[in-house]
C-alpha cells in the first residue's frame, strides 16, 4: 500500500488557484517542493505516492509524486506530477511542513482532474467541502 504525504497549500485561495500556479510553475520547468529532510519513509511514498493539499482545512485535491532529489543548499526535492486530482473533501487540521498520510486515510478521487471537466467544477466542490457535505 502506498504511503502520501499532506500539506497546506499555503497562500492557494482554491483549488482552481492552486491549479493554477502548479501549471504556471509547470511552464518553466520540473515542478517541486522543497523541505529540509528527506522523509524517512521515502520510499514507500515516491512513484506510488500523493501529495494531499490542503485549503481551508480540507483535504481537496492531490498531485501525485514522481520522485525525491536534491535542491538547493543541501534541501530534498519533492517532485510532483503538476496536474491535481479532485478528491472527496476531508477535514484535516493545517499544520507545519507535510505530514504522512496513511492510504487507508486517503480521500476517494472525485474521478476527474481539473483540467478534464469530468468532476464537478471545483469551486463548487470547494463550497460543498466547506459546508461539509463532500
Amino acid at each position: 500500500m502506498p504511503l502520501h504525504l499532506t500539506k497546506v497549500a499555503f497562500g492557494a485561495t482554491s483549488v482552481e488557484h492552486l491549479a493554477e500556479r502548479l501549471l504556471v510553475r509547470a511552464e518553466a520547468g520540473p515542478v517541486f517542493l522543497t523541505t529540509r529532510y528527506l522523509p524517512k519513509r521515502h520510499e514507500e511514498i515516491a512513484g506510488q505516492g500523493s501529495l494531499f493539499w490542503i485549503i481551508k482545512h480540507t483535504l481537496i485535491a492531490r498531485s501525485p509524486i514522481l520522485s525525491f532529489g536534491e535542491a538547493e543548499a543541501g534541501r530534498v526535492a519533492i517532485h510532483l506530477d503538476p496536474h491535481l486530482v479532485l478528491t472527496h473533501g476531508r477535514p484535516k487540521r493545517a499544520h507545519q511542513g507535510w505530514r504522512y498520510l496513511d492510504d487507508a486515510d486517503a480521500p476517494a478521487d472525485l474521478g476527474g482532474d481539473i483540467e478534464s471537466g469530468d468532476a464537478l467544477p471545483a469551486a463548487l466542490i470547494g463550497k460543498l467541502a466547506a459546508l461539509g457535505l463532500v
